[in-house]
């Protein structure tokens, strides 16, 4: 789809610039990636057993290591090569802990126990991905994601990711014909919101589906990412991630104790107590009977993040 620049109501077409080097866009990313992806940078060219990884990132958010791949070659299976680093770190986990902690202090050292090693996943970054390529990806339950980058010509950088459809198949239906990949699929677990949602009674799920709706009628570039814990509902940070319980759901709203306006009190601080989810506050619901006033106090976090 085109881009345009208004000038004086009239639209003017701007162009994309493409990338001379797959190393310029290696460059743009590292350098920005917690903007980009809310992740630590942790190493540029790791090689490790022959393969060389081009970024290596750590999510703090799911605990868990991230490998970023930069293609500009079309003709590479983003299945094999997803896997075969998936299987470099699950085979190789104190020399990836040892890497984090090279550029630490000591005190933020990373023990392999702190590391959720199941939610590890390769991010491939594109300027373009083949029909082929796209298909691939096509799976529900897939450690792997696409991620297509675009320069345009007024310096302007868009990253999408390329989504996968809602009903996939699981990637275990194949795992059988792939050693590799189902000796992985045993360990890397890949959650989605069906998986939080079948722990929860029919009233809940509406109440989830509700809630969602009017979350991402706040804006454009929500992103929602199933972890192993909760649902995060990203801006540039998780404004708020919730817990899906049988009976109830909880809120958890990314903001410090004392700045949240909330005359009605519902929401409980918990700055001092061990919890799932980001911020200082959280909120318990087992129906949908304040969901007015519930979104006033997510739109706070929302524009807060």
């Amino acid at each position: 789809m085109p881009i345009y620049n208004v000038i004086k109501d009239t639209l003017t077409e701007i162009s994309e610039s493409p990338f001379e080097l797959e190393k310029n866009i290696q460059y743009l990313v590292e350098r920005n990636i917690k903007s980009i992806f809310n992740m630590e940078f942790v190493a540029t060219e790791f090689e490790l057993n022959g393969l060389r990884i081009d970024s290596l990132g750590f999510d703090n958010d799911s605990k868990s290591f991230i490998i970023i791949e930069y293609k500009k070659d079309k003709n590479f299976s983003v299945i094999d090569q997803g896997y075969a680093y998936l299987s470099l770190l699950l085979n190789n986990k104190a020399e990836f802990i040892l890497k984090y902690n090279e550029t630490r202090e000591k005190e933020h050292f990373l023990k392999k126990e702190n590391v959720d090693w199941s939610q590890s996943r390769v991010i491939f970054i594109s300027p373009q991905f083949t029909t082929y390529q796209r298909k691939a990806i096509e799976f529900k339950d897939l450690p792997i994601e696409l991620w297509e980058v675009k320069k345009y010509s007024n310096n302007t950088i868009l990253f999408n990711q390329i989504q996968a459809p809602e009903k996939s198949e699981s990637i275990t239906t194949i795992s059988q014909k792939s050693e590799v990949i189902r000796k992985i699929s045993q360990e890397i677990k890949v959650y989605t919101e069906d998986s939080h949602l079948e722990k929860a009674e029919e009233n809940i799920k509406s109440i989830y589906k509700e809630l969602k709706d009017i979350i991402l009628s706040f804006g454009p570039s929500i992103n929602v990412k199933p972890t192993a814990k909760y649902i995060a509902f990203i801006r540039k940070k998780n404004f708020v991630d919730i817990v899906l319980y049988k009976s109830n759901l909880t809120l958890f709203l990314n903001m410090k104790k004392g700045t949240l306006n909330d005359p009605k009190k519902i929401a409980r601080d918990v700055s001092n107590i061990g919890h799932w989810g980001n911020g200082d506050y959280d909120i318990k619901i087992k129906d949908s009977n304040n969901l007015s006033y519930l979104t006033s106090l997510i739109r706070q976090s929302y524009d807060m993040n």
